[in-house]
């Protein structure tokens, strides 16, 4: 009893090593993992930032540069500010901007930056002042529909009734029967 007590213990450990040493080979080879190296802290002000989280990538042209820190909303002017944490031998321009994109219709958002054309380039602190907020769909949704239904003739009541259509020359309006029968 005791010598199987022990093989299942083992067991459960191989087990348990295993998973361990995939979750690890998954997290270092998906993009997920930590940011190594030097970088650099930018900021941004943005309108909305829905369904942005901290953790999100940060992206010049589709590639994972870095992952937003933090986010908060400045008291005075209500706009919420990220804080990102981007590759340090990224020279980003000081004209360069930022706005919050989706992966796609159902996926998760994430900050695009895309690099400007100065000669001056971003210090470690520094602000992205150029934004564009999150777009929200259910927004987009309830205008389409609105504006649709704005639109549309109304039943019921509250419509007047129509005249009935004039008959052609010759011809007995529908639902009259002929003359002579």
């Amino acid at each position: 009893m005791k010598g199987r007590s022990i093989a299942e213990v083992l067991a459960g450990a191989v087990v348990l090593l295993v998973a361990f040493s995939f979750l690890a080979y998954a997290v270092t080879n998906s993009g997920r993992g930590g940011f190594s190296g030097p970088a650099l802290t930018l900021t941004a002000k943005f309108d909305r930032i829905d369904g942005l989280a901290p953790g999100a990538d940060v992206r010049v042209a589709g590639v994972k540069v870095g992952s937003v820190v933090d986010q908060r909303i400045d008291p005075q002017t209500f706009l919420a500010i990220l804080t990102m944490r981007i590759d340090a031998s990224l020279r980003m321009p000081t004209d360069s901007s930022a706005e919050i994109a989706s992966e796609g219709l159902l996926g998760g958002r994430f900050v695009s930056l895309v690099p400007g054309g100065a000669d001056e380039t971003l210090a470690d602190g520094g602000q992205i002042t150029i934004t564009q907020s999150a777009i929200s769909l259910e927004s987009l949704l309830g205008r389409f529909i609105f504006s649709m239904t704005e639109g549309q003739p109304r039943s019921g009541a509250d419509q007047p009734a129509a005249a009935a259509p004039a008959a052609p020359s010759g011809l007995a309006p529908l639902g009259t029967p002929p003359a002579g029968r």
